[in-house]
């Protein structure tokens, strides 16, 4: 049986049903986990029953002395906010967004007899990324190396497996380092591979190779993890996106811009006229916008926005000219 005390008690009486982000302290006034919601009260009251969803929770609830918390109009700026807190004071019960320094890219190397493609911890020339998941780029590389030489055709890639990777001299490295650079460098590319090494699979599984069969469907789930991780912002960066949220009491409108929230107002009431007012006034800000952005720290307010958009309804997304 969970003990609140008569302070949180009284606090989780008082919490407001909207939209914002909570942070839970302990008896020293650290601030030992931060979350967001659409509801304030339903979502910080759920961490006090008797058998919590999560083991986590039965362990963080020990520790909170206090709760505090902040109202925003919408959930997007509630999962923004709890995302720009975390990276800052980096919770002890949190485990999400505060490690970005540790994200890492994928590099295409120059001539290099064993390892065309390595992980570097900044960007560079011929790299991709940034990627959260360390340890799933290190098995992509590994399983690779076994269709290696590999060169770009007209209609595809050419490549076979080899049990065992193999060197490669100058000449068939280059060849190989073109065909990644096509490769990640294209989403149609991408795809293509994809479609060979699922081809090749079920060739390999026809013919009770299940082994191979089993490594061309490790690569092929490897090449789209690398898919959606170059190429999952395409349509953010060269198209200016207006959002229109619902909020309690009227609209918020955000102009997205590169992955970027440039602007946001809201409205009691929106008509054409102030649609057009915000666009005009979001792209005067988005001239002075800075160039000095942060992959890594970027990616994980991107990928916000990013599900955002994909969860709204087409109605609320504008593309401006």
């Amino acid at each position: 049986m969970i003990k609140v005390s008569e302070k949180l008690k009284e606090q989780l009486h008082t919490l407001p049903e909207l939209p914002g982000v909570y942070k839970m302290l302990d008896s020293l006034g650290n601030i030992i986990y931060i979350g967001k919601s659409k509801c304030l009260k339903k979502r910080v009251k759920s961490y006090f029953v008797n058998s919590p969803k999560w083991e986590k929770v039965n362990k963080l609830v020990l520790f909170i002395d206090n709760i505090e918390y902040e109202v925003t109009d919408t959930h997007l700026e509630a999962r923004l906010l709890e995302c720009e807190l975390i990276k800052s004071i980096k919770p002890s019960f949190n485990s999400q967004m505060k490690h970005d320094k540790n994200y890492v890219y994928l590099k295409v190397n120059d001539f290099n007899n064993y390892n065309s493609l390595s992980i570097i911890l900044d960007r560079e020339d011929n790299c991709y990324g940034p990627f959260r998941r360390k340890r799933s780029i290190y098995d992509i590389i590994d399983s690779l190396k076994h269709i290696f030489p590999m060169e770009k055709t007209a209609e595809g890639f050419e490549f076979d497996y080899h049990i065992l990777p193999i060197p490669l001299n100058r000449d068939t490295f280059e060849i190989n380092r073109t065909a990644l650079l096509e490769l990640f460098s294209d989403n149609v590319n991408m795809q293509i591979l994809t479609k060979q090494l699922e081809s090749k699979m079920k060739e390999a599984a026809s013919c009770y190779k299940f082994e191979t069969a089993s490594k061309y469907r490790d690569m092929m789930e490897g090449i789209k993890y690398l898919n959606n991780g170059i190429f999952r912002y395409d349509h953010m960066f060269f198209k200016d996106i207006v959002l229109k949220i619902p909020a309690s009491t009227g609209y918020k409108l955000f102009f997205v811009s590169k992955g970027q929230i440039i602007h946001k107002e809201f409205f009691p009431i929106l008509n054409s006229r102030q649609m057009n007012s915000f666009i005009k006034k979001s792209k005067k800000q988005k001239i002075l916008l800075s160039h000095n952005f942060d992959d890594k720290a970027g990616m994980d307010f991107r990928d916000i926005i990013y599900s955002e958009i994909l969860s709204l309804p087409k109605e609320c997304i504008l593309e401006t000219i």
